[in-house]
């Protein structure tokens, strides 16, 4: 197949790839800790015992990825050295995933076992995520290709992360959740999405072909020196990794768990109402990914996020307004709360800048590749790429604690452990699904104005303040502009025709 027929090829089967890991994703980066606030009756111990180990778990992760993109730098197989790590990391992933959403431990128990199935969660993810992200840089250098690789990845990624973000609350939550209840629910999904993720990547593992010239080159012995001195030997990839971990912060703050809980505390627990929430409010992203390529094409990266910061922070005042000055359900427009419609709007508009900004700072973190080669003489794909998924995950870890501090200092978990009660009761027969929605319903109307507007300034604040400091952050320090990454793709031309490669 010739090289301009494979890149095409390329460029449907790499994106399509991802659709089922980033169901896996957002099942447990988005939904992991609401199942459990929802399906367990915690102490405050219990509650902060997880917490730590979800952030435990990260800092194991900022040894384990370095380490895993210095083994996949290392890997020569007939396969190339990405995909075996995709299909060992993806399957044993399905399986942790299935065990975490079927136990039905309760208490200190509980706790001890999500311990474990979570540090496994970490190690096997990143196997599999590494790997395909690591594939980028191999399958073009070319800076506009890129660029549509990069977008149209990260559209498909959006389809896998959001169908599932739209689906899992409509089936696990309210009048429409599987078997009648929220546990019976998650663990259905959980095997549903098991056997998906591993489905999608044979696209990758039978479509895609990436450019194997590292086979010409010694094989990189283990070494953490290695992984030290290319970390911090990258000046610009320092910046742009602290820069990404700021904006990743703000931007996972409403789907870690907050957002759903104020829509069911304010609005009513209904699976659907937070579905149409994060419906709306990430349609707008979709029409971002498919025209990037071509808005790069006209348009500087620090120009367009000039723009995009605007936009968010008209979403964010959409999103704040109604929230301090409306009561829910005193006023009703095209058939729905009026509030719940202008929070759902200004989370649209402010979800269109993160997100924007989110596929410039990937594209942005790929980019510090061809940096590395330009100044060291080596690529380094595997360790570099790999700082994206640690600084992803890391980020994750860190929502989770401000999304439990968030419950602990609003007091929510007195009302979540007594739902807790009453989803397990109808699991295991004890309770009609009927009867169980009806107590529910009362037990919410003791929510309190102040708690419900508490879950909902962290939702605005905190993203609307990171993503300011990102922007200031990625002006100042990060160099790498289009003009500068085409003269130094320009240079290491020039450097490889004078080598004859």
């Amino acid at each position: 197949m010739d090289e301009a027929r494979q890149s095409k090829r390329n460029l449907i089967m790499f994106p399509l790839g991802t659709i089922g890991r980033d169901m896996v994703y957002a099942l447990v980066t988005n939904f992991l800790l609401t199942f459990v606030l929802f399906t367990r009756e915690l102490t405050a111990g219990q509650l902060s015992a997880i917490t730590a180990i979800m952030v435990g778990a990260r800092i194991f992760d900022a040894l384990n990825d370095p380490i895993m993109g210095n083994i996949i730098e290392r890997t020569r197989t007939k396969h190339g050295k990405f995909k075996p790590w995709i299909v060992a990391g993806m399957l044993s992933t399905s399986l942790v995933i299935y065990a975490a959403f079927n136990v039905k431990l309760q208490g200190w128990s509980f706790v001890w076992f999500f311990g474990v199935i979570y540090f496994l969660y970490s190690i096997t993810y990143t196997m599999g995520d590494i790997s395909y992200w690591g594939m980028i840089p191999s399958l073009s250098s070319d800076g506009d290709t890129r660029n549509t690789f990069t977008a149209r990845t990260t559209l498909f990624a959006g389809i896998g992360g959001t169908g599932a973000g739209i689906l899992i609350p409509m089936l696990t939550t309210g009048a429409n959740a599987i078997g009648g209840s929220t546990t019976v629910a998650y663990g259905r999904i959980a095997l549903v999405i098991a056997i998906l993720c591993p489905a999608f990547l044979c696209f990758v593992l039978f479509g895609v072909r990436e450019n194997r010239d590292y086979n010409s080159e010694p094989v990189p012995p283990v070494s953490f020196k290695k992984i030290w001195s290319t970390l911090t030997g990258n000046d610009q990839l320092l910046w742009i990794a602290l820069i990404f971990l700021i904006h990743e912060i703000g931007n996972g703050v409403v789907l870690s768990g907050i957002g759903s809980t104020y829509i069911y505390f304010e609005f009513g627990y209904e699976g659907g109402l937070y579905s149409l929430f994060t419906t709306i409010g990430m349609s707008v992203t979709a029409l971002l990914m498919i025209f990037y390529p071509a808005i790069s094409r006209k348009t500087p990266r620090k120009a367009f996020m000039k723009t995009l910061t605007r936009v968010a922070l008209v979403g964010y005042a959409i999103m704040l307004v109604p929230g301090l000055f409306l009561r829910s359900g005193a006023v009703m427009a095209l058939g729905m709360d009026l509030k719940f419609l202008l929070i759902t709007l200004g989370y649209m508009l402010a979800n269109f800048g993160q997100y924007g900004f989110y596929l410039i700072l990937m594209i942005s973190v790929i980019n510090t590749v061809e940096y590395n080669e330009y100044v060291h003489g080596t690529r380094d794909e595997g360790i570099i790429t790999s700082m994206r998924p640690f600084l992803t995950k890391l980020a994750s870890a860190l929502t989770v604690v401000i999304a439990s501090a968030t419950y602990l200092l609003t007091g929510v978990t007195k009302y979540t452990n007594q739902i807790s009660s009453l989803e397990n009761a109808a699991a295991s027969g004890h309770l009609a699904e009927s009867d169980k929605l009806t107590q529910i319903h009362s037990l919410l109307q003791g929510v309190t104005h102040s708690q419900s507007l508490g879950l909902l300034l962290v939702m605005i604040i905190l993203p609307c303040a990171l993503m300011l400091l990102s922007y200031v952050l990625y002006l100042r320090h990060y160099k790498l502009d289009e003009k500068e990454y085409d003269r130094i793709c320009g240079e290491l031309k020039t450097r490889r025709a004078h080598k004859g490669l």
